[in-house]
């Protein structure tokens, strides 16, 4: 298959939640693809280090630093960063939290903050950057579901209804977006060995849950988004959309 189906030179990607994990595996697999990468952090600090990482690489990055879901502040942020930068031909909906409760003891502004967050805010910036596109007859927007869109557990309610909302929205994008010829899906990790999962990697109990519970054996590793980023975002995908890829070790497929 030619190389150049999954070159990303001369394209733009923004990247939400980008200053750590996952965000920041993606971000620097575009760049090394070819891309411009655009960062997005609600922490200024985080992304401005992440930022100069991938410069201090040989990498074409820029920040933009916004709360995802302030709707008011994506309105306001998204339009001046595609001024300034460009127009974004690739959008990933990364940015997310986890708040975990007995949903019986979840407070309402916890769980408000979850789906603002992890569904609404792919909403908010897809609105912003998706115009461009439609004009264009041209896009990516890749949403960063999970294996929770499907399966659950315990005391994480709020995640597993925000993600499972995503997958949903993810196929509506793909639906209403279809005839522009932009191409709307989701990536579903499994647990993944991330600086916020650091807790429960530490944790000897939940650590030997985790290799049990994965066919595979062992956490995702955030440089296991790469490859499948890449081909959403490029043109080795351009009949797929509407799906949701599961990067999950087997996690699906097993009681």
């Amino acid at each position: 298959m030619p190389a150049t189906l999954f070159d990303l030179h001369g394209k733009r990607a923004l990247i939400t939640g980008a200053g750590r994990g996952l965000g920041l595996a993606m971000a620097r697999g575009f760049g090394q693809a070819g891309a411009t990468v655009i960062l997005n952090d609600l922490a200024a600090d985080r992304l401005e280090q992440a930022v100069a990482a991938l410069a201090g690489e040989g990498l074409a990055a820029h920040g933009s630093c916004f709360d995802v879901s302030n709707a008011e502040a994506v309105r306001r942020e998204v339009p001046a960063l595609l001024r300034r930068i460009g127009p974004v031909d690739i959008l990933v909906n990364n940015a997310g939290i986890h708040r975990r409760a007995p949903l019986e003891e979840l407070e309402e502004a916890a769980w408000q903050e979850v789906l603002n967050t992890n569904l609404s805010g792919a909403f908010y910036v897809a609105k912003q950057v998706v115009p461009g596109m439609i004009g264009r007859r041209a896009g990516k927007i890749i949403n960063i579901c999970s294996v929770m869109s499907e399966v659950g557990r315990p005391t994480v309610a709020p995640y597993m209804a925000s993600k499972g909302g995503l997958k949903m929205l993810t196929k509506a994008m793909a639906l209403e977006w279809a005839r522009h010829n932009i191409q709307v899906n989701g990536i579903g990790p499994t647990w993944m060995a991330t600086e916020l999962n650091r807790p429960l990697m530490d944790d000897p109990e939940f650590d030997a849950f985790v290799r049990r519970r994965v066919p595979a054996g062992r956490w995702g590793d955030p440089r296991d988004m790469v490859g499948t980023a890449v081909y959403l975002a490029s043109a080795a995908s351009d009949f797929v959309t509407g799906q949701v890829i599961y990067l999950d070790g087997g996690t699906l497929s097993a009681l």
